[in-house]
Parts: structure tokens; sequence; C-alpha cells
């Protein structure tokens, strides 16, 4: 590859990380498609460099959410449990479930929850409920500072039996399906859990952080990580996560859930052009 073509793998790798680390999905749904589009990377070696650089955003955005108490540890820890389990099935079950059908069917889902995403555009917090007994039995109820309006917020997890139920199934594609699951990540901690929007995305990127490290000595085993892409890539979304991160304090939730749509919708219509053999 040339100069020119190194230097726009990194000039996108940083637009990949900005959003990737704000919307809290990684990188990779950016990295893949351009890589394969506009570059000519072969599918494999661009699913190798999304894997370096999903790490490179949670390296970049999560270290940095921790430090500052947007990212919940601890329900980052429990919901770990659920896409661990639910990735292992997935792997399991990937001989024996037609692929295709699972990517319309996904595709359907995330559309459907963009839809529910753009009619919430106008919150900025979730409503603030007692937290219930379960929640306090796993003291997943806190605060995070929001340095836009100058005030610390409270929260506690809601529906963690969903919520659960929601991580296991995110797993479980990402194991049937060889993809991330950012983006199911996310809709179950905001839609279901009714956590705060930026500590969903926070939390989100902690989490894929985890998942992607687990499966990145597969890659590179297989020989599909060539430091020639990957490199420009994770230097390049390791920098746009990192801007991100100090971009998040100074937007609203509104925003985040702004950026967050448009996302959902790619994922969608990637993954129905998929089941329907249209992907690129």
């Amino acid at each position: 590859m040339s100069l020119e073509a190194d230097l726009g793998i990194f000039v996108m790798s940083i637009a990949a990380g900005l959003i990737g680390s704000l919307a809290g999905v990684g990188g990779g749904i950016l990295v893949i498609p351009v890589l394969t589009t506009f570059f000519g990377v072969d599918i494999r070696l661009a699913v190798g460099a999304s894997i370096v650089s999903v790490i490179a955003t949670s390296s970049g955005a999560a270290s940095a959410y921790v430090r500052d108490r947007v990212t919940d540890m601890r329900v980052g820890m429990f919901l770990e449990l659920a896409t661990t389990t639910g990735a292992v099935c997935g792997a399991l079950l990937a001989a024996v479930v037609a692929p295709a059908f699972l990517y319309l069917l996904l595709g359907a889902v995330v559309l459907l929850s963009a839809g529910m995403q753009m009619s919430r555009l106008a919150e900025e917090f979730p409503p603030q409920l007692a937290a219930s007994r379960l929640a306090l039995a796993l003291k997943l109820s806190s605060s995070y500072p929001d340095r836009r309006l100058g005030l610390e917020v409270p929260y506690s997890a809601r529906r963690i039996p969903l919520g659960f139920v929601l991580m296991w199934i995110a797993g479980a594609v990402s194991g049937l399906l060889g993809i991330g699951s950012g983006v199911l990540k996310v809709l179950a901690m905001d839609t279901a859990m009714r956590l705060p929007m930026k500590v969903s995305s926070a939390t989100s990127n902690f989490m894929i952080g985890v998942t992607a490290a687990a499966s990145a000595g597969i890659y590179l085993g297989r020989g599909d990580v060539d430091p020639r892409i990957a490199a420009p890539v994770a230097l390049g979304v390791l920098l746009g996560a990192v801007i991100g991160a100090r971009l998040l304090h100074h937007v609203s939730n509104r925003s985040v859930r702004l950026i967050f749509v448009p996302v959902l919708i790619a994922v969608g219509l990637e993954m129905i052009g998929r089941g329907l053999g249209l992907s690129i």
C-alpha cells in the first residue's frame, strides 16, 4: 500500500475512533466497510484490523472514562458474565443456525431500536425512580459527574433480569456471526436497564475491549492481522478515542443519543444487506 493510502486509513480511523468512543460501539463498524470499499482491503484483514481497533478504542477511551467515574465498573463486570456465556453458546450454535436468517432478524431489531431511540431524542436523563431490591442487593446504583451541567447525577439499574438476558443475546450474536456487539450492549443498558446514555456508552467501551482482547489472539494466530494495515488503524482509532473521551464531558446525553442513532441505522442496514447476500 502507498503512503497516501496509509495516511487515508489513519485519518479515517481517527473519525472511527471518535464516533466509536462517543457511541460506545468501537470503531469496527466504520473501519471494516471503509477499508474494503475505499482501500480494497481483503475482508479477513479488515476484520483483523477491526479487532485491533476495538482494543485501541477501549484502551484510549475506557481508561479515561473509568478515571472520570463515567464507566460503571460493577455493571460492566456483572453483565460480562452474560456476554461471555452467550458468546460460548453462540459459537457452539454457529454450525446449526443459518447466519442469513440471523442477520435479517438482527437488522430488523436494530432498525426498530433506532426508531425507539429517535422517540427519546429529547430525553436528557431517564426518569429517577427508587432502586429495586435486586439493584440494591447487587449494588447497581451509583452516580456520575456531569461536567457540562455541573451536577452529580444519580442513577440505578432497572429491569436487571431483562438487561442480563439481552446481554446474553448480544454475546450469542457475537459468537454466532463473528461480529462485535457494542450496539446491542448500549441498547441493553440504555433501553432495558435505563442507565444514562453517557454511562451506557462509557461502560460499553469498557466491555467491548475485554471481549475483543479475548478473540484477538485467534485472529493473530490465523494471520488475519496485517501490521501494515492494523498499525495506522490502531493509531488513528486510539487518537480518535482519546478525543472522544474528552468530548463526552462537554456534550449532553441527548447529543450522544443523536450520534448513536445513525450508527444504529448503519448497523441495521449492514446486517440486512449481509442477510440478503449484498454485503461488501
